[in-house]
């Protein structure tokens, strides 16, 4: 079954469901369940530090990384072009309880108005000129701001062997020194963090090392532990560490956090 034969569950009310292309990541979507987390828990972290900021989450998607955001920013704009994905966004999450939020449907490299933070999770490597889109993040963010950016390893996304991995939406794919001197090349000060696998994610990895892949084949377990696991997947079986206590090149997400 192909990406494109999921489609998101149980919306509210009036609020048109997203397909799953690949280009971006849905909640509501149990078979998406792994992805979803994986990148919420970089929101999550990032909520943290944006207490009481003024923040773009440029390239939003379907909106749940903004609404994460907007628990305790002074304001989110969640920014994005795809009309499909701006439509959800709006309906879902723009609501009376949380007058913080909204969203504006824009190019990351255009969109004009300045902040204190700029989030751009996961979509580097879907740009042509990332040097230009990074300048303009600058731009907005002044000189007290900050940009989180977050990119996936090109060495643990692709396959064994392999110089990229088989994602059509992706433009480039980057290891841990070219993605820092990316950002370096733009921002005085870049952080570097890596996500790596914690709790059953992580015995599930060790498992797999052991020879798990044969046997749940061999027993014919596939698709009903599969079935179970993927859904049970959350944040918590993600961990974020810098890039001076943990092996950064064994990451699976590589997130910086820049400063003019």
């Amino acid at each position: 079954m192909s990406v494109s034969s999921y489609v998101q569950r149980d919306q509210p009310e009036g609020v048109p469901p997203l397909e799953l292309t690949g280009e971006r990541t849905l909640p509501d979507v149990p078979e998406e369940n792994y992805w979803y987390r994986r990148h919420l828990v970089v929101y999550e972290w990032i909520a943290t530090r944006v207490r009481g900021l003024r923040v773009i989450d440029m390239a939003c998607g379907e909106g749940y990384g903004s609404n994460v955001l907007a628990s305790g920013a002074a304001s989110v704009v969640g920014v994005d072009a795809n009309p499909d994905a701006h439509q959800h966004a709006r309906l879902r999450y723009q609501i009376p309880t949380r007058p913080n939020l909204r969203f504006a449907r824009d190019l990351v490299e255009t969109f004009p108005e300045p902040a204190d933070a700029v989030v751009f999770l996961q979509t580097i490597e879907h740009v042509q000129d990332a040097p230009a889109v990074l300048t303009h993040f600058r731009s907005l963010v002044g000189r007290g701001g900050v940009a989180f950016i977050s990119t996936p390893n090109v060495l643990t996304l692709a396959p064994k062997g392999a110089e990229r991995s088989d994602n059509p939406w992706h433009v480039h794919e980057y290891r841990a020194g070219e993605f820092e001197d990316l950002c370096k090349g733009t921002f005085g000060s870049v952080e570097m963090y890596g996500l790596f696998y914690a709790r059953k994610l992580r015995v599930h990895e060790l498992a797999i090392k052991c020879g798990w892949d044969a046997i749940h084949k061999r027993l014919r377990l596939t698709k009903r532990f599969y079935e179970w696991f993927t859904p049970a997947i959350s944040a918590r079986d993600f961990a974020l560490r810098p890039a001076g206590a943990c092996e950064i090149d064994r990451a699976l997400d590589f997130i910086a956090v820049c400063r003019p």
